[in-house]
């Protein structure tokens, strides 16, 4: 018999689906970028709280962003995107963003992302005169593991080492994983990772010991601008609609949400994000689907293909005796 047609697709409440009797409210994350001063506060508290190895010093001389990437040692990762200004959104994403307002008009706005240089003693332009000056705006996110409503990760675990909580999120038991690597290949958004003195698989767990005592997952509880809020997740998606259409309202068009539909190819995520541009500038896929989705399609188009193959070997066999 096929498996229910919504175990591995479509719109569900994840913890009872997974056997939990009077589930508590689904909690989650909702990032909302537009506030997001990549500070970084979220990436060292959440290292501090879940005792995270330090990522080490790495200078990637190509932006301030010097994390890189969702790692095994990087469970939250603030990304740090340098974009010319759009035209005819200076005003409305300098009183959003704090970008500057005085744009040069003889520069293109398509001249595409202009490199600020590695930190120095003086803010960029004061060495070489306004004439120099590039006008750019920061698109600054913090990432971290969306925990799927329907999580391929789970879905592939051999060992029973991933595990869905009461709370509809996705936590890595450390001492169950067998470093076999299934789930990093099945992840749509590329979150999961292995450390490489182990070999095992390790992402956030939204902070599983916290919830369970009734706190704030350390990186929400540090954010200073609460770009990162955490709740209820239906709670969470009324509170970014209303985020959205202010932000329409206050002349920034581009504004959207991410990873909050639960009819998405992954049944909605528990952690998603309001972004000021497509989702593949923030490295994001644009259209995510969870990998185990057709697996029920496979195994019965399998099925078909072995019983069409025993019959033409019985029909062979007896063909041949008479």
């Amino acid at each position: 018999m096929l498996p229910d047609p919504h175990s591995l697709y479509g719109p569900l409440d994840p913890a009872p689906e997974a056997g939990y009797e009077n589930a508590p409210p689904r909690m989650g994350f909702f990032t909302d970028t537009s506030v997001c001063i990549g500070c970084k506060a979220c990436e060292v508290a959440c290292k501090e709280w879940n005792g995270v190895p330090e990522s080490g010093l790495d200078l990637l001389g190509m932006s301030y962003d010097n994390t890189g990437a969702l790692t095994a040692n990087s469970w939250r990762h603030v990304a740090f995107i340098e974009q010319p200004r759009p035209a005819g959104h200076g005003v409305a994403l300098a009183d959003v963003l704090g970008a500057p307002v005085d744009a040069d008009p003889a520069r293109p706005v398509d001249a595409g992302p202009q490199f600020l240089g590695m930190p120095g003693a003086q803010p960029p332009g004061r060495g070489t005169g306004v004439e120099e000056r590039t006008d750019f705006r920061w698109l600054m996110m913090s990432d971290v593991c969306k925990h799927c409503t329907h999580a391929a990760c789970l879905d592939v675990c051999p060992t029973g080492s991933l595990f869905r909580t009461e709370f509809g999120t996705v936590v890595v038991q450390e001492d169950i994983c067998n470093g076999c690597g299934y789930c990093i290949s099945a992840c749509p958004y590329g979150v999961i990772d292995q450390r490489k003195d182990d070999g095992r698989a390790w992402k956030c767990t939204l902070c599983y010991d916290r919830l369970g005592a009734g706190m704030t997952p350390a990186c929400a509880q540090a954010c200073p601008t609460e770009s990162i809020q955490y709740g209820p997740l239906d709670e969470l998606r009324e509170r970014a609609a209303a985020r959205v259409a202010t932000l329409h309202d206050r002349g920034v068009p581009e504004a959207r949400l991410y990873g909050h539909d639960p009819n998405d190819g992954v049944g909605g995520d528990g952690a998603f994000f309001l972004l000021l541009d497509e989702p593949e500038v923030y490295g994001l896929p644009p259209d995510p689907v969870v990998t185990t989705r057709d697996l029920p399609k496979m195994w019965k188009r399998a099925g078909l293909a072995a019983l069409a193959m025993a019959a033409a070997t019985v029909a062979a066999f007896v063909g041949g005796s008479s």
